[in-house]
């Protein structure tokens, strides 16, 4: 798949919680095919201790108004400066990398889509193209508080959403891994992303009901072409580079203690 490195036009940045923001940003020529599940390498000006770009999940593509929203967790320097931009700036993008989520074969696969915190982002994207196959996914999203259950009204648009947090304040209290959904219905698919211990509890319960099982790991990443090896990850053919081979991964070829 083609990659593009260019400055794109901040449209606009929405305040979604205390530290969550959406940013849309659009491009002067027509975006490229994108994958759920694939990420943005994204340049930090005006910011002398950040050296590196930040890698950021692709929460969606509007092909209509030539859009790439990004979910941004304004949770250190580079990513704070990232939502001090203002709408008429640009940034510099080079996407998309990786390799993302595998669709279902069929609309009749029964998927659920689990995400935690800031992690729910590429699921959006992954719900939306399984909707348009005429299939309902099922969402299943976590996190700390109700305030930081983050863009609830566009998942349910593609299908169905159950919520967790871990004080209560909205939907089942606790994690995701506990609610009550999955002595409720069986799924064939289960695509995943957010806190590694997350996903581990999820990989777990996947293999124990033989369901097909992808994750998209967070590995601290720095160039985001496989070049520097920051980012690799040991799986059952050898280390591979997050950034070029994943960030999504069958949990068949991982190393984890499942």
């Amino acid at each position: 798949m083609k990659k593009i490195c260019e400055d794109l036009l901040v449209h606009s940045l929405e305040q979604l919680s205390s530290r969550h923001w959406l940013m849309r940003l659009r491009s002067s020529s027509q975006l490229p095919e994108m994958m759920p599940g694939q990420f943005v390498q994204v340049r930090v000006d005006r910011s002398p201790s950040t050296y590196l770009r930040r890698p950021i999940s692709i929460n969606m593509v509007d092909y209509e108004k030539n859009e790439l929203l990004l979910l941004i967790a304004a949770v250190g320097e580079g990513t704070r400066q990232l939502v001090r931009l203002q709408p008429g700036e640009r940034v510099n993008c080079l996407y998309p990398l990786g390799n993302g989520f595998t669709m279902p074969s069929s609309p009749k696969e029964n998927c659920l889509l689990i995400g935690g915190g800031v992690g729910t982002a590429p699921l959006l994207f992954l719900g939306r193209r399984i909707a348009e196959m005429g299939a309902q996914p099922t969402f299943l999203l976590g996190a700390r508080t109700s305030s930081e259950l983050l863009e609830k009204d566009m998942f349910r648009k593609y299908g169905e959403l159950y919520l967790t947090t871990e004080d209560g304040s909205e939907g089942e209290s606790g994690f995701v891994t506990g609610h009550s959904i999955f002595r409720q219905k069986r799924f064939d698919r289960i695509a995943t992303c957010g806190p590694k211990p997350m996903m581990l509890s999820v990989a777990r319960y996947a293999k124990r009901e033989n369901i097909t099982c992808e994750v998209s790991l967070e590995n601290d990443m720095a160039c985001g072409l496989g070049a520097c090896l920051c980012c690799v990850e040991n799986t059952t053919e050898g280390h591979i580079c997050v950034c070029k081979e994943g960030p999504v991964l069958n949990i068949k070829k991982l190393l984890w203690p499942l």
